[in-house]
């Protein structure tokens, strides 16, 4: 059972969000539409708690190990029952509209298509709003807030306890929301965030690439001047004292993506000559391959 801080969490969120959406001025996210993702699912019918057919399930990660772990934690219970598991987008899609079932279970980082994408797919169908918990490693606050603002109805990490997991089902098949409280806590922490506008985005992706003002104005198409007045509205947004410190906030909270480097690999080969008695060596490129550095220089 959900203790009374984690219910007053979850309540503190669902009346925020409409206000923050409308604020924002982003699609599908006003009051009565976003009530109507949190709590009744356009078609499905809502189940009651004296339906005696099990809850079906359709579990969609791209590790067999989870799937598995996901399925056994779900069937031990006689009211659950996993009808169908998938292990990339594509599949999970077409089990949805085969199974229709009472809850989808997504991971967020799917092949062919990610657990967002499939997400938004299955809510601009219109007709049926199928009702989705998301269970992943990611629990970033922009993860979070994107599912959230997609229809998502529950989000849980992959580390959650498995009587956890089997509560979270039940609720979302009752129609309800469930978010733990660590989850509730990061969801009202970016419901709440000053939002950065489209060109913040562009200019904050550049400086995690290490690229200077004056490379980035080029490449945007803009004054060195209009940069620099960016990046302070990055900074207050993100309250950070430096680019740095902002591109660390920014990829802590899932907004972009950790830094990476193109490193080229190469093999030393010995080659001797005849005649000679001292080898020389010649470097053979072997292989290019992207890479998360421990630090990355950035330009302040």
């Amino acid at each position: 059972m959900k203790s009374e801080r984690d219910c007053l969490i979850e309540q503190n969120v669902e009346r925020q969000l409409p206000r923050r959406f409308g604020e924002m001025g982003m699609p599908n996210a006003g009051s009565s539409d976003l009530a109507a993702r949190l709590r009744s699912p356009k078609s499905l019918t809502i189940r009651r708690a004296s339906d005696e057919s099990p809850i079906t399930v359709v579990v969609a990660d791209d590790h067999p190990v989870i799937r598995e772990g996901l399925t056994k934690i779900l069937n031990s219970q006689k009211d659950i029952r996993v009808v169908a598991s998938a292990a990339d987008g594509e599949e999970v899609r077409k089990l949805y509209y085969q199974f229709l079932p009472d809850v989808l279970i997504l991971d967020l980082r799917l092949p062919k298509k990610d657990g967002l994408q499939v997400l938004n797919e299955l809510m601009a169908r219109g007709n049926s709003l199928p009702r989705v918990m998301i269970i992943s490693t990611f629990d970033c606050e922009q993860a979070i807030f994107q599912t959230v603002r997609a229809g998502a109805k529950a989000y849980l990490a992959k580390v959650a306890d498995p009587q956890e997991i089997r509560e979270a089902v039940r609720r979302v098949a009752r129609g309800e929301t469930f978010f733990p409280s660590e989850i509730g806590l990061k969801l009202a922490k970016a419901v709440s965030s000053p939002r950065l506008s489209k060109r913040e985005m562009e200019v904050l992706e550049s400086l995690a690439r290490g690229k200077r003002n004056r490379e980035i104005a080029h490449a945007l198409d803009i004054s060195e001047g209009t940069i620099k007045y960016h990046v302070k509205s990055i900074l207050r947004k993100l309250n950070a004292i430096g680019r740095a410190e902002a591109i660390a906030v920014a990829t802590k909270r899932g907004i972009i993506q950790a830094p990476t480097q193109h490193l080229r690999c190469y093999n030393i080969v010995p080659v001797v000559k005849v005649g000679r008695s001292n080898h020389q060596w010649s470097f053979t490129n072997v292989n290019t391959t992207s890479i998360t550095p421990r630090q990355t220089k950035f330009v302040v």
